[in-house]
């Protein structure tokens, strides 16, 4: 009986973040999508939405 009740409410949690995820349009991060230590960042090559992140911080850094 507690293998069943912990297996629904965990199927509970993993719908609420679903629907959270799909009505907030926002996706979930990884290591190196939000991480403050970029040195902890495990990506081989960064994506085309993150150098262009990374290429609008430099320009409005330099101006």
């Amino acid at each position: 009986m507690t293998f069943i009740m912990t297996f629904v409410l965990m199927l509970a949690v993993i719908a609420i973040m679903a629907v959270g995820v799909i009505f907030g349009r926002r996706a979930i991060k990884g290591s190196c999508g939000g991480g403050m230590d970029k040195a902890a960042c495990v990506c081989v090559e960064k994506c085309d939405k993150r150098k262009k992140f990374d290429a609008e911080q430099a320009a409005s850094l330099s101006s």
